[in-house]
């Protein structure tokens, strides 16, 4: 059985980070000199020793063991979107038949699961089954309780045989070096002499919904595709904005309260929960972290969720989209940089270095977000995001970069040399000594932009709700990196540093200031607008993959050491297949459901109903029945098209499997099958009003949205 904890008996202070091996708890266990052996490794200045490394695991495999664990696994997360985890025992065997509790440096560094069954799009031969883990020092190991024990996790990187990146954290570790070198080479040529490297930070809002588990259970749909594929809209949805923000459900503050200290134990700071816009939606927002540390926390909560969903008899739903027509999930990536001597690079310091700083950090990334905004819409690209970008609640699949009326005019009046004054009158003169301090809240909140600056970080509210942080946050690094590496050069050959940074923001603002929209992202007119500025508009994830494989990003990512070509060619197969293989799943199920469930279920009400006429007339000859026979000819016709356009979705379906071409097949899963599916639901969701509840196979929205 599962451990539990008494919450009332335990203080948050006495079990925060119980379950983590974190910083505390390795200066409390390692020899000092150990200790700062492992902080340099873990700094990136000294290769991590196997003398290290032994001392490292006895000290972890000490602390797992005293909290009950029995089995280690490295933990980490191959291209399927999910983590996955071999379990191996610390027994071993001795001669006189008892055994020892064993974890060598060796087994802490590196791990080899068969590689053969995750998907490599390419990068290795099905029978090349060899793969390697590699321990993260940065992120710390910890614990988990289930049915089985409870097990030592260790967060890894995962390679080929050949070195490849199998993996979504190999990819980021190398884009947050990327952007530290570079970052670093534009701080040493502003005059920077503390810091000595950059850090990306992330704190990623979870949205998510809960249902109760019977009605999950009763919905294939839900159990396999995740998301509804059919379902009529309630009467009442989400248009009197009162589930934003209201008060909290009883079931559902049990719910929060047990997953916050499931969390809390595991040293994940979750700090904020509420209502969302949906019913039954809310969101939990931790404090932002390192990326890596925060992607792999951010794979935790989704795990913990939904584990602890099952406990009080909930499912969490992490679909961007579970039900069409209301508010969609997104993840909402608060990104960031700063030094390792405490330096915000996005906020608006105190004096006039600091604002010529952050200026140019700033400009950074405007035109990297502006010149990439193509693989922007790609790393937040998947099946479930074209169900909701552009939708209720969420930004469109345009591109565009929220600053603010202040802030925009700013950088408006410096390109074009007018005089600039803060919030206090002062003029601005960028790079003269006599420059004030910029004001500290540059901006309001902008909910319609995909990409809003929110006064010390940019918030990327485009991130799909099922996905791993690691994608977005690697193009976002990249991104802003190679920007950064040209700013650096012009500093650098610059003899005039003050004029070089008035050009460089100057110039940035020029060349790039079409991305920048503070006005309704979900508006018609922006659209046009968009379209007038030449912002691209990639709809579909189909559309948008195509960028991956562009020459320009092949160069930008190699120029970076971030992917190679063969890394994103696999990403490019990977996630058109993952793309065709989901609504294949979707479509099959859609089948299914139409012909096993509503049409027999719309058919039997149908002759109930035309019995109860027959029966009506039988007895008396003039009796009033138009209103029921039109109603019969109604459900009739819903049935005669339902069962119509189920097979035109068949037939499109087999021609899209029969595709052999992975990028033709995706495109005919998209353009034809995608289509057909909508086409089916349309009656379905109309038989759905006629049909009298008793006789309708599933849960309906109602149920689904307001019983908890």
């Amino acid at each position: 059985m599962e451990k539990t904890i008494d919450f009332t008996k335990h203080p948050v202070t006495e079990i925060y980070g119980m379950h983590c091996f974190n910083d505390a708890v390795m200066k409390e266990r390692l020899p000092k000199n150990i200790y700062r052996a492992l902080k340099k490794v873990q700094e990136g200045n000294a290769d991590l020793t196997l003398e290290v490394a032994d001392i490292v695991a006895m000290a972890m495999k000490d602390w797992a063991i005293e909290k009950g664990a029995t089995h280690f696994t490295h933990w980490f997360q191959p291209l399927t979107g999910l983590t996955a985890e071999k379990h191996d025992s610390f027994i071993s065997p001795t001669p006189d038949g008892k055994v020892m509790m064993e974890f060598s440096g060796k087994e802490l560094i590196k791990g080899e699961p068969d590689a053969s069954s995750f998907p490599s799009g390419g990068l290795r031969s099905t029978f090349e089954a060899r793969g390697y883990t590699a321990w993260d020092t940065t992120s710390p190991a910890f614990l988990k309780e289930d049915n089985t024990g409870v097990t030592l996790y260790i967060p890894t990187a995962f390679i080929s045989y050949t070195g490849e990146a199998l993996d979504k954290k190999v990819p980021l570790l190398r884009s947050m070096e990327a952007l530290s070198k570079q970052a670093m080479r534009v701080l040493k040529a502003l005059g920077n002499t503390t810091s000595s490297r950059v850090i990306t930070t992330v704190g990623p809002e979870q949205e998510y919904f809960l249902i109760d588990k019977e009605y999950w259970e009763q919905r294939m749909d839900l159990m396999l595709a995740g998301r509804t594929l059919f379902g009529s809209m309630p009467s009442k949805g989400q248009e009197l904005e009162d589930h934003y923000f209201g008060s909290i459900k009883e079931r559902v503050a049990a719910f929060m309260r047990e997953l916050n200290f499931e969390l809390w134990k595991l040293g994940i700071s979750a700090k904020t929960q509420h209502n969302e816009v949906a019913p039954n939606q809310f969101e939990l927002a931790p404090i932002y972290d390192v990326s890596n540390v925060a992607a792999d926390r951010n794979q935790l909560v989704m795990e913990t969720m939904q584990k602890i969903a099952g406990r009080h008899g909930l499912v969490a739903l992490l679909h961007e989209k579970p039900f069409a027509g209301v508010n969609g999930s997104g993840k909402h990536n608060n990104w960031s940089m700063g030094t390792d001597d405490g330096l915000n690079l996005l906020e608006p310091g105190d004096d006039p270095h600091e604002n010529a700083q952050f200026l140019v950090f700033l400009s950074a990334v405007l035109k990297s977000v502006d010149k990439y905004a193509g693989l922007l819409r790609v790393s937040a690209a998947n099946p479930g995001n074209d169900h909701r970008l552009g939708a209720n609640e969420a930004p469109p699949a345009i591109i565009s970069v929220f600053l603010g009326d202040q802030l925009q005019e700013i950088l408006k009046n410096l390109s074009e040399g007018k005089p600039v004054t803060n919030s206090k009158g002062q003029k601005m003169l960028l790079g003269v000594s006599t420059l004030p301090d910029l004001p500290k809240d540059l901006t309001d909140r902008n909910r319609t932009s995909p990409f809003a600056f929110t006064g010390n970080k940019f918030e990327f509210r485009m991130v799909p709700s099922s996905e791993s942080i690691a994608e977005p946050n690697v193009v976002l690094n990249t991104t802003v990196a190679d920007i950064l590496s040209e700013i650096a050069d012009k500093l650098e050959k610059a003899s005039d540093k003050n004029k070089a940074i008035q050009d460089i923001v100057t110039d940035t603002y020029k060349a790039h200031n079409k991305i920048i929209f503070n006005g309704n992202g979900y508006s018609d007119e922006w659209l046009a607008e968009a379209e007038k500025r030449g912002l691209p508009n990639m709809k579909s994830t189909v559309e948008a993959l195509s960028e991956l494989t562009k020459k320009e990003s092949v160069a930008l990512f190699e120029k970076h050491k971030v992917y190679t070509h063969k890394e994103l060619e696999s990403r490019f197969h990977i996630s058109l297949e993952r793309y065709a293989k989901q609504i294949n799943i979707e479509a099959q199920l859609m089948i299914s459901m139409a012909t096993r469930d509503i049409l027999p279920a719309a058919t039997e009400y149908m002759s109930s109903l035309a019995g109860t006429i027959g029966g009506v007339k039988a007895i008396l000859s003039k009796a009033p029945t138009g209103t029921l026979e039109k109603l019969l000819e109604d459900i009739c016709g819903g049935i005669d098209t339902l069962r119509a356009k189920t097979l035109e979705l068949e037939k499109v379906l087999v021609a899209a499997q029969a595709v052999e071409d992975v990028h033709a097949q995706a495109k005919a899963f998209r353009e034809k099958v995608f289509p057909a599916m909508s086409a089916v639901r349309t009656p379905a969701d109309k038989l759905e009003c006629l049909v009298s509840q008793e006789y309708w196979p599933y849960p309906t929205y109602e149920d689904m949205l307001f019983r908890l």
